[in-house]
């Protein structure tokens, strides 16, 4: 039987219940029937019971109700149509708060999916972690840089940098420090901020790492650019009339000695001292003004007209241009590029002149050694960025002067101008890139091209 109201239902099952009760009472006073008043009595036990049952569902319902927001179990729904109105608006109630839990928690899901989704693909590196080390958060961008797939402990990056471990352990909230990493050829600039929060009754550090090697090589040259600037629009200035001066009375003293010759005005000798000052003079100041033009070339480098091209191709290329040079000074060359379907992107003509430059630097530097090698390499590194290596096993350079290779007009060779390894780097900036060189004397010398 099936009943509608709360009411009906109780009232009904009393009745029944009375009925039962009076009944048993009747046949326990009146009759010898044994065998029905013992099922009269367990019908009256049933029914009471049932009735207690009954009653007790919305105590149920509640119970499962708390439950249900306790375990985030949205599933459950309190729709019961055989209570009548009477109960009707409560369940309804439970029914709406479930409803606003569960759109509450899938909003909260999709807040920490969004905030995950912007944490991972920001390209700034982030760490989270309590005081003994233990890593809540890192982002892709952290995984990346620290070379960690997997980062379960702060204190497993020893083997990346002791230096930044100690760090980053040592920080506090507000707090910011540099840490210099010397990653095989590559130097890391590290920039760390750190600020702290609470989470679950456990205080967190969250740092942010960013490698600033790069804006300090930049700020560096722009600097050197800025010197140049100044330096040769003044010398520009100065020895240029200088040279048009000395041309000029080189020329009138020239002119005087074949038409004053012998009228005592001014003897042959005398005359061809000071000819030959004046000429000095002029081609001291010409070969000033061309030094001068050729440092201008760091504050003259084209914007890159950036194109993809195969490596293979890059490196094929350089070697037809300086095939020539290469067989004449007897050096062995061998090229490898893994994948061999490797591209980047950059400007060919100003990397093609980079390398150029590198090759002509290790020929020179193999000098008259009987073995002679040059590697020229092309890979991807462990962060998945393009490389060009360019490496001989001359005599290397020494490690007093290795960090200072790529300063404006500073040169090893008696003859150099200091310009050449300056530009590619600049070139190397623009393209958003870094040069390094690893050396180890008498053994190899690596020139990195890192794009």
């Amino acid at each position: 039987m099936v009943y509608r109201f709360f009411r009906l239902i109780c009232i009904v099952r009393i009745v029944a219940l009375s009925v039962t009760i009076l009944l048993f009472f009747y046949l326990l006073s009146e009759t010898t029937l044994y065998a029905t008043i013992v099922v009269i009595g367990a019908a009256i036990i049933i029914q009471i019971a049932a009735l207690i049952h009954y009653v007790e569902k919305t105590n149920r319902d509640l119970a499962r109700f708390l439950m249900s927001i306790r375990y985030s179990d949205f599933s459950q729904s309190f729709t019961s149509p055989r209570r009548g109105s009477s109960f009707r608006e409560l369940n309804e109630a439970f029914d709406e708060v479930i409803a606003q839990f569960h759109k509450a928690r899938s909003e909260k899901e999709e807040h920490y999916r969004y905030l995950q989704t912007v944490v991972q693909h920001i390209g700034l590196s982030l760490i989270a972690y309590d005081a003994e080390g233990s890593v809540d958060l890192v982002n892709n961008a952290a995984k990346k840089l620290l070379k960690a797939r997997h980062l379960t402990n702060v204190k497993l990056l020893s083997g990346f940098s002791q230096e930044l471990v100690d760090t980053l352990f040592r920080l506090r909230a507000g707090e910011k420090a540099l840490v210099r990493v010397q990653e095989g050829d590559e130097e890391l600039h590290l920039i760390i901020y750190a600020t702290s929060f609470k989470l679950r009754g456990k205080s967190i550090t969250l740092v942010s790492m960013q490698n600033i090697e790069s804006e300090l090589a930049e700020q560096e040259m722009q600097a050197w650019q800025k010197l140049i600037r100044v330096l040769t629009h003044e010398i520009m200035n100065s020895v240029t009339p200088i040279a048009s001066l000395a041309s000029t009375v080189n020329n009138m003293i020239g002119s005087s000695m074949h038409t004053d010759k012998g009228n005592g005005k001014l003897s042959l000798e005398t005359s061809e001292d000071i000819q030959q000052a004046v000429a000095t003079i002029e081609k001291r100041s010409n070969g000033l003004l061309h030094f001068t033009e050729a440092y201008r070339n760091l504050t003259r480098i084209p914007k890159p007209k950036f194109a993809i091209f195969s490596a293979a191709d890059l490196l094929d290329r350089v070697l037809q241009l300086m095939s020539e040079q290469l067989n004449k000074s007897d050096v062995e060359v061998t090229v490898t590029v893994e994948p061999e379907t490797l591209e980047l992107t950059a400007d060919r003509e100003l990397i093609e002149q980079v390398l150029i430059n590198l090759i002509l630097n290790a020929v020179q530097a193999l000098g008259d050694q009987s073995d002679k090698k040059i590697e020229l390499k092309s890979v991807l590194d462990d962060r998945g960025r393009v490389l060009v290596i360019v490496a001989d096993n001359g005599p290397g350079i020494d490690d007093s002067v290795k960090d200072r290779v790529f300063t404006p007009f500073f040169t090893t060779k008696k003859d150099g101008s200091g310009i050449g390894l300056s530009l590619s780097r600049e070139i190397m900036r623009l393209h958003k890139g870094r040069i390094s060189v690893q050396s180890v004397p008498d053994q190899r010398t690596a020139f990195t091209l890192r794009f």
